[in-house]
């Protein structure tokens, strides 16, 4: 049976258009490069097979970045590994002409930092480390409890376990609750609004 047949459902629209896997671009790998936050690890024996895989198989998934138009980069969302295969190994490099296949998607940083999380667990692989520094800036950024919760997919133990672990919690054990929870994105927002309070009476 002839592949061919499916080739019309590749023709772009207004629903296949809004998923980022429709628009694969092909860029040099010079121009991608990593976000500071991934709380993904790989072992080494993974690594090996990651690169098998991409030497057998070829990619088979574009990796997910946000376009940086001040630094003309793409920084990496989901798929560093894919991406240091490619890096670390000229023969892969040279099978690809130096382009890496890429997905773009536009989004806030903390929303990206909530995307790679996502990427991972879905995947069963991330850090207690890098998670907790992750919810830390998190909620340090303005999300309440239950933005991190959503966007992360976890459970509200889980998150109260990784604010230990950060010590977040412990910055304000010595304040009332009213006020202990505010952080530095909120009381920043608090602040605007009493702003344009204050301007409209």
């Amino acid at each position: 049976m002839s592949i061919n047949k499916y080739q019309h459902h590749c023709k772009k629209g207004p629903k296949n258009d809004a998923n980022a896997v429709a628009n694969v671009l092909w860029v040099p790998i010079e121009k991608v490069t990593p976000n500071t936050w991934n709380p993904n690890s790989v072992a080494t024996n993974e690594m090996r097979l990651l690169y098998l895989s991409i030497k057998q198989d070829t990619y088979t998934q574009p990796i997910v970045t946000f376009y940086n138009e001040e630094a003309d980069m793409f920084e990496i969302v989901d798929g560093f590994h894919r991406y240091t295969i490619m890096k670390t190994n000229k023969d892969i490099s040279d099978s690809n002409d130096g382009l890496l296949p890429i997905v773009v998607i536009d989004k806030k940083v903390e929303d990206r930092m909530a995307s790679t999380v996502r990427h991972n667990r879905a995947r069963g692989k991330h850090s207690v480390a890098g998670m907790s520094n992750m919810v830390f800036e998190m909620l340090q950024n303005g999300k309440t409890d239950s933005e991190v919760c959503t966007q992360l997919g976890m459970e509200p133990d889980e998150l109260l376990r990784l604010k230990h672990i950060t010590g977040f919690s412990k910055l304000f054990k010595d304040v009332k609750y009213g006020k202990a929870w505010e952080t530095e994105g909120q009381i920043k927002i608090r602040k605007e609004y009493e702003a344009r309070d204050e301007e409209a009476i």
